[in-house]
Protein backbone atom coordinates (compact mmCIF):
# COMPACT_ATOMS: atom_id res chain seq x y z
CA UNK A 1 0.00 0.00 0.00
CA UNK A 2 2.94 2.24 0.50
CA UNK A 3 4.30 2.26 -3.13
CA UNK A 4 0.73 3.00 -4.15
CA UNK A 5 0.66 5.80 -2.03
CA UNK A 6 4.51 6.67 -3.75
CA UNK A 7 3.13 6.07 -7.30
CA UNK A 8 -0.28 8.51 -6.62
CA UNK A 9 2.42 11.30 -5.39
CA UNK A 10 5.09 10.77 -8.40
CA UNK A 11 1.99 10.63 -11.15
CA UNK A 12 0.65 14.42 -9.75
CA UNK A 13 4.04 15.43 -9.61
CA UNK A 14 4.32 14.54 -13.01
CA UNK A 15 0.50 15.58 -13.87
CA UNK A 16 1.93 19.15 -12.18
CA UNK A 17 4.69 19.74 -14.67
CA UNK A 18 3.25 18.76 -17.68
CA UNK A 19 -0.24 21.01 -17.03
CA UNK A 20 -0.67 23.65 -19.64
CA UNK A 21 -3.59 26.07 -18.65
CA UNK A 22 -3.75 29.00 -20.98
CA UNK A 23 -6.50 31.17 -20.05
CA UNK A 24 -7.15 33.51 -16.59
CA UNK A 25 -9.66 31.23 -16.15
CA UNK A 26 -7.40 27.56 -15.89
CA UNK A 27 -4.90 28.97 -14.08
CA UNK A 28 -7.10 29.99 -11.29
CA UNK A 29 -8.13 26.24 -11.10
CA UNK A 30 -4.83 25.01 -10.74
CA UNK A 31 -4.50 27.16 -8.17
CA UNK A 32 -7.39 26.14 -6.13
CA UNK A 33 -6.60 22.35 -7.22
CA UNK A 34 -2.90 22.21 -6.02
CA UNK A 35 -2.07 25.84 -4.03
CA UNK A 36 -6.32 26.34 -2.64
CA UNK A 37 -7.10 25.77 1.11
CA UNK A 38 -8.59 22.83 -0.04
CA UNK A 39 -5.95 21.69 -2.29
CA UNK A 40 -5.05 17.99 -2.75
CA UNK A 41 -1.83 17.93 -1.57
CA UNK A 42 -3.34 18.09 1.88
CA UNK A 43 -4.87 14.79 1.72
CA UNK A 44 -0.94 13.29 0.60
CA UNK A 45 0.53 14.55 4.04
CA UNK A 46 -2.54 12.51 5.86
CA UNK A 47 -1.34 9.30 3.81
CA UNK A 48 1.90 9.66 5.99
CA UNK A 49 0.23 7.24 8.59
CA UNK A 50 0.53 4.23 6.31
CA UNK A 51 3.92 4.97 5.52
CA UNK A 52 6.98 2.67 7.18
CA UNK A 53 9.19 4.57 9.61
CA UNK A 54 11.98 4.31 7.49
CA UNK A 55 10.46 6.02 4.59
CA UNK A 56 8.61 8.50 6.44
CA UNK A 57 11.06 11.11 5.47
CA UNK A 58 11.19 10.31 1.92
CA UNK A 59 7.67 10.49 1.49
CA UNK A 60 7.52 14.37 3.39
CA UNK A 61 10.18 15.43 1.28
CA UNK A 62 8.42 13.73 -1.80
CA UNK A 63 5.06 15.69 -0.79
CA UNK A 64 7.19 19.07 -0.19
CA UNK A 65 8.65 18.62 -3.86
CA UNK A 66 5.07 18.43 -5.33
CA UNK A 67 4.30 21.48 -3.56
CA UNK A 68 7.06 23.15 -4.77
CA UNK A 69 6.31 22.17 -8.30
CA UNK A 70 3.17 23.66 -8.13
CA UNK A 71 3.58 26.87 -6.55
CA UNK A 72 6.84 27.23 -8.98
CA UNK A 73 4.40 26.34 -11.78
CA UNK A 74 1.57 28.63 -11.00
CA UNK A 75 4.16 31.04 -11.03
CA UNK A 76 5.91 30.53 -14.36
CA UNK A 77 2.19 30.71 -15.49
CA UNK A 78 1.28 34.18 -14.00
CA UNK A 79 3.89 35.66 -15.67
CA UNK A 80 4.03 34.21 -19.17
CA UNK A 81 0.18 35.63 -18.89
CA UNK A 82 1.13 38.76 -17.97
CA UNK A 83 4.03 39.17 -20.92
CA UNK A 84 1.15 37.92 -23.52
CA UNK A 85 -1.36 40.54 -22.11
CA UNK A 86 1.47 43.58 -22.64
CA UNK A 87 1.88 42.23 -26.30
CA UNK A 88 -1.45 42.35 -26.60
CA UNK A 89 -1.87 45.43 -25.46
CA UNK A 90 1.66 46.97 -26.93
CA UNK A 91 0.23 45.96 -30.57
CA UNK A 92 -3.25 47.40 -29.79
CA UNK A 93 -1.51 50.67 -28.66
CA UNK A 94 -1.57 54.20 -31.16
CA UNK A 95 2.04 55.67 -30.58
CA UNK A 96 1.20 58.47 -32.41
CA UNK A 97 -1.76 59.12 -29.95
CA UNK A 98 -1.81 61.98 -27.47
CA UNK A 99 -1.41 61.75 -23.91
CA UNK A 100 -4.33 63.97 -22.77
CA UNK A 101 -6.89 64.82 -25.37
CA UNK A 102 -6.14 68.26 -27.69
CA UNK A 103 -8.68 71.22 -28.11
CA UNK A 104 -8.88 72.66 -31.20
CA UNK A 105 -7.19 76.24 -31.15
CA UNK A 106 -8.55 79.35 -32.61
CA UNK A 107 -6.51 82.46 -34.48
CA UNK A 108 -6.03 85.16 -32.70
CA UNK A 109 -8.29 88.25 -33.54
CA UNK A 110 -5.00 90.09 -34.52
CA UNK A 111 -3.78 87.68 -37.13
CA UNK A 112 -6.95 86.99 -38.34
CA UNK A 113 -7.15 90.68 -39.05
CA UNK A 114 -3.34 90.91 -39.88
CA UNK A 115 -3.36 88.21 -42.51
CA UNK A 116 -6.80 90.32 -44.09
CA UNK A 117 -4.40 93.16 -44.17
CA UNK A 118 -2.32 91.17 -46.35
CA UNK A 119 -4.37 89.31 -48.26
CA UNK A 120 -6.16 92.27 -49.58
CA UNK A 121 -3.04 94.20 -50.18
CA UNK A 122 -1.46 91.81 -52.18
CA UNK A 123 -3.98 91.57 -54.79
CA UNK A 124 -3.34 95.01 -55.62
CA UNK A 125 0.71 94.08 -56.03
CA UNK A 126 1.74 94.74 -52.83
CA UNK A 127 4.58 92.67 -51.26
CA UNK A 128 5.69 91.77 -47.78
CA UNK A 129 8.90 93.25 -45.69
CA UNK A 130 9.47 92.63 -42.30
CA UNK A 131 12.38 93.94 -40.10
CA UNK A 132 13.91 93.96 -36.87
CA UNK A 133 12.47 95.13 -33.61
CA UNK A 134 15.01 96.06 -32.04
CA UNK A 135 16.12 99.00 -34.05
CA UNK A 136 18.42 102.29 -34.52
CA UNK A 137 17.73 105.94 -33.81
CA UNK A 138 18.56 107.19 -37.61
CA UNK A 139 16.31 104.47 -39.06
CA UNK A 140 13.33 104.71 -36.23
CA UNK A 141 13.54 108.73 -36.44
CA UNK A 142 16.22 110.60 -38.30
CA UNK A 143 15.36 109.10 -41.82
CA UNK A 144 12.04 109.70 -41.78
CA UNK A 145 12.38 113.18 -41.14
CA UNK A 146 12.40 113.50 -37.29
CA UNK A 147 15.51 114.93 -35.65
CA UNK A 148 16.63 114.74 -32.15
CA UNK A 149 15.34 117.52 -31.51
CA UNK A 150 11.29 117.29 -33.10
CA UNK A 151 8.66 117.64 -31.03
CA UNK A 152 6.88 114.81 -33.09
CA UNK A 153 9.12 112.66 -30.80
CA UNK A 154 7.14 113.09 -27.78
CA UNK A 155 4.17 111.25 -29.48
CA UNK A 156 6.41 107.73 -30.09
CA UNK A 157 7.82 107.90 -26.61
CA UNK A 158 9.61 104.77 -26.52
CA UNK A 159 12.42 102.60 -24.80
CA UNK A 160 15.68 102.74 -25.26
CA UNK A 161 18.14 100.18 -24.42
CA UNK A 162 19.70 100.68 -20.92
CA UNK A 163 23.39 99.83 -22.01
CA UNK A 164 23.42 101.40 -25.68
CA UNK A 165 21.17 104.44 -25.97
CA UNK A 166 21.35 104.74 -29.96
CA UNK A 167 18.79 101.47 -29.95
CA UNK A 168 15.60 101.36 -29.33
CA UNK A 169 12.53 99.06 -29.39
CA UNK A 170 11.23 99.95 -32.75
CA UNK A 171 8.00 102.42 -32.35
CA UNK A 172 6.28 101.88 -35.70
CA UNK A 173 7.54 99.48 -38.96
CA UNK A 174 8.38 102.87 -41.15
CA UNK A 175 11.98 101.87 -39.76
CA UNK A 176 11.43 98.78 -42.42
CA UNK A 177 10.43 101.22 -44.99
CA UNK A 178 13.27 102.94 -44.33
CA UNK A 179 15.77 100.19 -44.88
CA UNK A 180 13.54 98.81 -48.08
CA UNK A 181 13.96 102.14 -49.42
CA UNK A 182 17.84 102.00 -49.32
CA UNK A 183 18.07 98.43 -50.03
CA UNK A 184 15.82 98.52 -53.17
CA UNK A 185 15.31 100.52 -56.44
CA UNK A 186 11.63 102.10 -56.98
CA UNK A 187 9.50 101.31 -58.11
CA UNK A 188 8.52 99.42 -54.90
CA UNK A 189 5.17 98.21 -53.54
CA UNK A 190 5.18 96.59 -50.33
CA UNK A 191 3.45 96.64 -46.98
CA UNK A 192 5.51 96.08 -43.45
CA UNK A 193 3.28 94.10 -40.76
CA UNK A 194 4.79 93.89 -37.52
CA UNK A 195 5.06 94.71 -33.44
CA UNK A 196 5.73 98.31 -32.55
CA UNK A 197 6.52 99.48 -28.57
CA UNK A 198 5.63 102.77 -27.26
CA UNK A 199 5.49 103.80 -23.56
CA UNK A 200 1.95 103.86 -22.93
CA UNK A 201 0.10 103.85 -19.86
CA UNK A 202 -2.26 100.70 -20.26
CA UNK A 203 -5.64 101.36 -20.47
CA UNK A 204 -8.72 99.99 -21.82
CA UNK A 205 -7.76 102.01 -25.58
CA UNK A 206 -3.55 101.51 -24.95
CA UNK A 207 -1.01 99.63 -24.69
CA UNK A 208 2.92 99.60 -24.73
CA UNK A 209 2.58 96.45 -27.47
CA UNK A 210 1.03 96.60 -30.20
CA UNK A 211 0.79 95.55 -34.08
CA UNK A 212 1.10 97.84 -37.46
CA UNK A 213 0.44 97.65 -41.00
CA UNK A 214 2.33 99.86 -43.21
CA UNK A 215 2.18 100.36 -47.02
CA UNK A 216 4.83 102.14 -49.16
CA UNK A 217 4.20 103.14 -52.99
CA UNK A 218 6.97 104.66 -54.57
CA UNK A 219 7.78 105.10 -58.47
CA UNK A 220 7.53 107.64 -61.53
CA UNK A 221 4.43 110.03 -61.22
CA UNK A 222 3.27 108.69 -58.10
CA UNK A 223 0.09 111.31 -56.93
CA UNK A 224 -2.20 111.94 -54.38
CA UNK A 225 -5.37 110.38 -56.13
CA UNK A 226 -3.34 106.92 -56.15
CA UNK A 227 -3.35 107.51 -52.40
CA UNK A 228 -6.97 107.66 -52.21
CA UNK A 229 -7.96 105.04 -54.54
CA UNK A 230 -5.64 102.69 -52.81
CA UNK A 231 -7.26 103.54 -49.25
CA UNK A 232 -10.81 103.47 -50.39
CA UNK A 233 -10.28 99.78 -51.90
CA UNK A 234 -8.58 98.72 -48.88
CA UNK A 235 -11.56 100.34 -46.68
CA UNK A 236 -14.10 98.43 -48.81
CA UNK A 237 -12.31 95.35 -48.88
CA UNK A 238 -11.51 95.19 -45.24
CA UNK A 239 -15.20 96.32 -43.76
CA UNK A 240 -17.39 96.35 -46.35
CA UNK A 241 -18.62 97.74 -50.28
CA UNK A 242 -20.83 100.53 -48.57
CA UNK A 243 -18.12 101.99 -46.64
CA UNK A 244 -17.07 105.37 -48.28
CA UNK A 245 -13.79 107.18 -46.53
CA UNK A 246 -13.00 110.84 -45.32
CA UNK A 247 -8.85 112.03 -45.67
CA UNK A 248 -8.70 114.71 -43.29
CA UNK A 249 -5.82 116.66 -43.08
CA UNK A 250 -3.44 116.05 -40.28
CA UNK A 251 0.77 116.69 -39.84
CA UNK A 252 3.28 113.78 -39.90
CA UNK A 253 6.87 114.35 -40.20
CA UNK A 254 7.49 111.94 -42.98
CA UNK A 255 4.30 112.89 -45.25
CA UNK A 256 3.91 116.28 -46.85
CA UNK A 257 0.48 116.41 -47.34
CA UNK A 258 -0.96 113.67 -44.47
CA UNK A 259 -4.16 113.07 -43.74
CA UNK A 260 -6.05 110.70 -41.05
CA UNK A 261 -7.84 107.96 -42.63
CA UNK A 262 -11.85 108.10 -41.51
CA UNK A 263 -14.43 105.50 -42.50
CA UNK A 264 -17.88 105.67 -42.44
CA UNK A 265 -19.43 104.49 -39.20
CA UNK A 266 -20.55 100.77 -40.77
CA UNK A 267 -21.98 100.07 -36.53
CA UNK A 268 -24.97 102.74 -36.65
CA UNK A 269 -24.39 103.07 -40.86
CA UNK A 270 -24.66 106.90 -40.16
CA UNK A 271 -27.38 106.65 -37.59
CA UNK A 272 -24.70 107.79 -34.60
CA UNK A 273 -23.13 105.98 -31.91
CA UNK A 274 -21.17 105.40 -29.19
CA UNK A 275 -18.47 103.93 -31.35
CA UNK A 276 -18.77 106.79 -33.86
CA UNK A 277 -19.33 109.62 -31.20
CA UNK A 278 -21.98 110.21 -33.20
CA UNK A 279 -20.16 111.52 -35.86
CA UNK A 280 -20.29 108.75 -38.25
CA UNK A 281 -17.13 108.78 -38.90
CA UNK A 282 -14.19 106.21 -37.51
CA UNK A 283 -10.57 107.01 -37.57
CA UNK A 284 -8.52 103.76 -38.65
CA UNK A 285 -4.90 105.13 -40.03
CA UNK A 286 -3.19 108.06 -41.64
CA UNK A 287 -1.29 108.37 -44.63
CA UNK A 288 -0.22 111.07 -46.97
CA UNK A 289 2.82 111.29 -49.75
CA UNK A 290 6.47 110.42 -48.96
CA UNK A 291 7.77 113.69 -47.67
CA UNK A 292 11.27 114.56 -50.56
CA UNK A 293 13.59 114.81 -47.37
CA UNK A 294 13.00 110.98 -46.56
CA UNK A 295 13.04 109.88 -49.78
CA UNK A 296 16.60 111.90 -50.04
CA UNK A 297 17.72 110.17 -46.74
CA UNK A 298 17.28 106.90 -48.65
CA UNK A 299 18.93 107.76 -51.28
CA UNK A 300 16.16 108.06 -53.99
CA UNK A 301 15.86 110.87 -56.32
CA UNK A 302 13.09 113.21 -55.14
CA UNK A 303 13.03 114.96 -58.32
CA UNK A 304 12.76 111.75 -60.20
CA UNK A 305 9.98 109.52 -58.10
CA UNK A 306 7.42 110.17 -55.78
CA UNK A 307 5.14 108.03 -53.10
CA UNK A 308 2.87 107.53 -50.82
CA UNK A 309 2.47 106.02 -47.97
CA UNK A 310 0.01 104.85 -45.37
CA UNK A 311 -0.26 102.97 -41.55
CA UNK A 312 -2.52 101.48 -39.06
CA UNK A 313 -3.13 99.77 -35.98
CA UNK A 314 -3.87 96.05 -36.03
CA UNK A 315 -5.59 95.83 -32.92
CA UNK A 316 -7.64 99.38 -33.47
CA UNK A 317 -9.21 97.39 -36.65
CA UNK A 318 -9.62 94.41 -34.85
CA UNK A 319 -11.53 95.95 -32.07
CA UNK A 320 -14.11 97.96 -34.57
CA UNK A 321 -14.17 94.68 -36.89
CA UNK A 322 -15.20 92.85 -33.77
CA UNK A 323 -16.41 95.21 -30.95
CA UNK A 324 -14.02 94.69 -28.57
CA UNK A 325 -14.23 97.22 -26.01
CA UNK A 326 -10.84 96.90 -24.44
CA UNK A 327 -7.62 96.71 -25.79
CA UNK A 328 -6.13 94.77 -23.09
CA UNK A 329 -8.36 91.60 -23.30
CA UNK A 330 -6.24 90.82 -27.05
CA UNK A 331 -3.21 90.28 -24.90
CA UNK A 332 -4.23 88.40 -21.85
CA UNK A 333 -4.29 84.91 -23.44
CA UNK A 334 -7.83 84.05 -22.03
CA UNK A 335 -9.19 80.69 -24.07
CA UNK A 336 -12.63 82.10 -23.31
CA UNK A 337 -12.36 84.89 -25.01
CA UNK A 338 -10.55 83.87 -27.54
CA UNK A 339 -12.83 80.81 -28.52
CA UNK A 340 -15.22 83.37 -29.57
CA UNK A 341 -13.43 83.84 -32.86
CA UNK A 342 -13.70 79.79 -34.33
CA UNK A 343 -16.15 81.34 -36.40
CA UNK A 344 -13.90 84.06 -38.03
CA UNK A 345 -11.54 81.93 -40.49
Amino acid sequence: MAQEIFDKVNHLLVEIKTASPKSLEEIEAFRIKYLGSKNILKSLFGEIRNIANDRKKEFGQLVNSVKQTAEAKFQSLQEQLEDTQENTELHSLDLTASAEPLEIGTRHPVSIIMNKIVETCSRIGFTVAEGREIEDDWHNFTALNTPEDHPARDMQDTYYLLNDPEHLLRTHTSSVQVRTMMQQKPPIRSIFPGRVYRNETISARAHCQFHQVEGLYIDENVSFADLKQTIEYFAKEIFGHQTKIRLRPSFFPFTEPSAEIDISCFICEGEGCNVCKYTTWVEIGGCGMVDPAVLDNCGIDSQKYTGFAFGMGVERIAMLKYRINDIRLLFENDIRFLKQFTAAF
